[in-house]
């Protein structure tokens, strides 16, 4: 995948930005290629598309360990 994520269509932004747990409020900054990949799990579980999720987590496990275990554990 040549934007370093496992979404060969993503599209990625030049900024990073800060992230806030969508349940308990912690936050932290995250690079570009990260934010979409958060972008799209969070829109992915919206739409049910499970598998898409499951990626994305699998990806920021492996990549972001502790900004999965603040934003998506």
């Amino acid at each position: 995948m040549s934007n370093g994520t496992p979404f060969e269509d993503l599209v990625i932004g030049s900024e990073s930005e800060e992230v806030h747990n969508r349940f308990g409020g912690d936050s932290c900054v995250l690079p570009p290629q990260a934010v979409a990949v958060y972008d799209l799990i969070m829109g992915a579980e919206s739409l049910g598309h499970y598998e898409t999720v499951r990626r994305g987590c699998d990806w920021f496990r492996e990549n972001f360990p502790k900004e999965y275990m603040i934003l998506l554990d």
